[in-house]
Parts: C-alpha cells; structure tokens; sequence
C-alpha cells in the first residue's frame, strides 16, 4: 500500500523547494551566506514552520547565530514572497533553525575514517612483528 502523504507534508515540500530558491536570489542581507534548506516542518494546523536550514562552509558559532538573527528577521519577507509563489489561503509563519545534522555527521564519519586508520596501522605492525618472527 502507498505511502499517505497529507496536505501539511505537501506545503512543506512545496515550502522548502521555494525557500531554497527565494534566500538564493532574493535574500540581500550579507550576513546570510550560502544557505542549503535541509527540510521543512508544518504544523498540522499549518499556523507555523519550521525552516531547518545549514550554512555552507561555515564554522563559527558567532557567525551562525547572527546568520540566523538575519533570516529570522527576514521570515516575514519570505512568507510574503511565498505567498506570491505558493497558492494557498494562508502561509505559515516561518520559523528558522540551524540544522547540525551534517554538521555531526561529517564529524563521525572523520572519526570512524581516523578508528579505521588506526586500526589498519595496527594491524600492518601486527603483520610485520609476525613476519620477522617466522624469519628467526
């Protein structure tokens, strides 16, 4: 059986693909930089939405914060934009969220590439020690 899909997943999916185009090319603010729209929840209701956003090639707390301080500021901007763009009676209040699922996902997948080099470090010595053994 198919998967259900409801209205506030479809305003969502609509929501995201329109952000990710409007904060590329209407945006001005030179605090927001690169901005990649991960994902977009809709509240039931469709009163709010929550825009979970990351920022591409940054690192710095700092700079974050004030990042999203400008596209929060920008909310009202956007769902007006938004408005333009996607039919519907009303628009979501729009509600942004640093996303730093890849950000921790980039950190353990260094980890797990650091544990695999040890580990193969390990075990190239471990081969070697037996080498020399059998040459004795």
């Amino acid at each position: 059986m198919a998967k259900e899909f409801h209205r506030a997943d479809r305003v969502a999916d609509a929501m995201r693909r329109e952000l990710a185009r409007l904060i590329q090319h209407e945006v001005r603010d030179p605090r927001v930089g690169m901005v990649n729209v991960n994902d977009v929840e809709v509240s039931r209701d469709l009163a709010t939405a929550k825009v979970f956003v990351t920022l591409v090639g940054e690192d710095d707390r700092s700079k974050i914060d004030i990042s999203m301080e400008a596209l929060n500021k920008a909310a009202g901007f956007l769902r007006s934009q938004l408005a333009k763009e996607i039919q519907m009676r009303s628009i979501p209040r729009l509600h942004f969220r640093y996303d730093e699922t890849s950000v921790r996902g980039q950190h353990l997948s260094a980890l797990i590439e650091k544990a695999v080099k040890s580990d193969k470090s390990k075990s190239e010595d471990g081969d070697q020690d037996v080498d020399q053994d059998s040459d004795d």
